[in-house]
């Protein structure tokens, strides 16, 4: 008995030391992630290690679902993860509510800046020639001649539509909206400003390709030129609602918000599930879980999370007031019972589940690849998993391209499924890469000469002196 009981606390001790994570029953182990880290170009730091197990836990939990022919497109459990998106979009619509009547016009100041030109609009129709040789110019120059042919006021918007190959101003009909003088390339602005008003020009030729420009009048761009013209009135505005906004507000930042921050940003999923509060306010409290899904949305435009490991704590405390803020806005927004249309809401669900198809594709875990390579569910799994590994290898190799997995589908996967990292893991993980690292740099200087050849003296371009 004291023997069994001996063995049983050695493996309790023991337990998962050999792991850096699990995913439903896939394990990512010690000695992998170590070769995996140590034989990539990665720096060999914990940070770096615990990124990569993440992004292999995605992986897997994904490849999981494909193998059960889960779409994950329950509509309750996307819009949950999705909460920051969601919260934009309202936030935004009361926004544009509520900024309304800020500023004030200047009609006078909007027709004389439009008028000198230091203010342009125009609309224009392109077609490209970057990297074509001079007989394919030569072809695309024919085909905007005939599209200037026919082109007038009356059908430029739909002609940009149907022929522009600048897709962004194409859908707006060939509308490039206002712009400061200077902003364009010059031969694109001598061709505007040489026009009157109303008028269309011959076909002007940039670096981009040939283009056939419209300057609309005044009246055509009067809205979008009052909206300019009210400037700094607009900014003062602003200002004001949202100093007003905090003061009502009462927002206030807890002592240990910035450690805690820090602390997130170095490792994120350990926060995930966190229910500290940072700030409180009349919106409630702004927890760590509420302000990684704020920050979530601020991760396509930047890496704010590695921006704040290095930021002062003064940054983070106004990063902490902003996101308060967001909630204060969020707030007004449901007490005006601001919604989301069913449009907008079907349009985000649409942009999960072709995230989750696309992922499954890439992978190479497409549900109906592993139906047809595995009839039961459980072979599936155990295919699945294999593909997810032999991928991820060739991913952190650099043989593969990495598969991003949107935050929403991952919050989804992680509240679904059985996942798990253990951290006494990741130090010898990097132990290990460090071990690899070293062994692959010794190695290439072993390969290399271990004595340089003597060079011969150089030869004098002066004559030996005879005795």
């Amino acid at each position: 008995m004291l023997l069994s009981a001996c063995s049983g606390l050695k493996d309790a001790f023991s337990a998962h030391t050999d792991r850096v994570a699990t995913a439903g029953d896939a394990e990512l182990t010690v000695l992998r992630l170590g070769q995996l880290v140590g034989k990539s170009r990665a720096p060999i730091r914990k940070d770096i290690a615990k990124s990569i197990a993440s992004v292999w836990v995605d992986y897997q939990l994904l490849g999981l679902a494909a193998a059960e022919n889960d779409s994950l497109n329950d509509e309750k459990a996307v819009e949950e993860a999705m909460w920051p998106a969601i919260a934009n979009l309202k936030a935004r619509k009361w926004y544009e509510q509520v900024s309304k009547s800020w500023g004030t016009e200047d009609p006078a100041g909007a027709q004389s800046k439009y008028a000198s030109g230091e203010i342009l609009a125009a609309d224009h129709i392109l077609l490209l020639t970057q990297g074509m040789t001079p007989p394919q110019k030569a072809e695309v120059r024919k085909q905007i001649d005939a599209v200037r042919a026919g082109v007038t006021q009356a059908n430029f918007a739909e002609t940009a539509k149907e022929r522009s190959q600048d897709q962004g101003s194409a859908r707006r009909g060939g509308s490039l909206g206002l712009f400061p003088k200077g902003q364009m390339v010059p031969e694109f602005e001598r061709g505007l400003t040489a026009l009157r008003p109303g008028q269309i020009s011959p076909v002007i030729e940039t670096q981009y390709g040939y283009h056939i420009i419209h300057r609309p009048t005044f009246e055509q761009v009067r809205t979008q030129l009052l909206q300019a013209s009210k400037g700094r009135t607009m900014v003062v505005a602003e200002s004001t609602y949202l100093a007003k906004l905090e003061a009502s507000g009462k927002i206030e930042v807890k002592k240990e918000a910035v450690p805690t921050v820090r602390a997130l940003a170095a490792d994120p999923d350990a926060y995930r599930r966190d229910r500290t509060v940072l700030a409180t306010s009349t919106a409630g409290q702004l927890t760590t879980t509420r302000l990684i899904g704020w920050l979530e949305t601020l991760q396509a435009n930047a890496n704010i999370l590695d921006q704040l490991k290095q930021a002062p704590d003064s940054v983070i405390v106004s990063l902490i007031r902003n996101f308060a803020k967001n909630e204060l806005i969020l707030k007004q927004a449901d007490s005006a019972k601001v919604q989301i249309d069913t449009a907008e809401l079907a349009a985000l669900r649409r942009s999960f589940t072709t995230a989750v198809t696309e992922a499954w594709a890439q992978l190479g875990v497409a549900p109906a690849t592993l139906q047809t390579s595995a009839k039961s569910e459980k072979d599936r799994e155990i295919l699945a998993r294999g593909r997810i590994d032999e991928y991820f290898d060739k991913m952190v190799s650099e043989q593969a391209p990495f598969v991003p997995v949107p935050t929403p589908i991952a919050n989804v996967l992680r509240q679904k499924y059985k996942y798990a990292f253990h951290q006494t893991g990741f130090d010898r993980a990097v132990e290990e890469a460090a071990k690899v690292r070293n062994a692959a740099d010794s190695a290439v200087r072993a390969s290399q000469p271990s004595t340089v050849v003597p060079l011969a003296p150089p030869v004098s371009s002066t004559p030996p002196r005879t005795p």
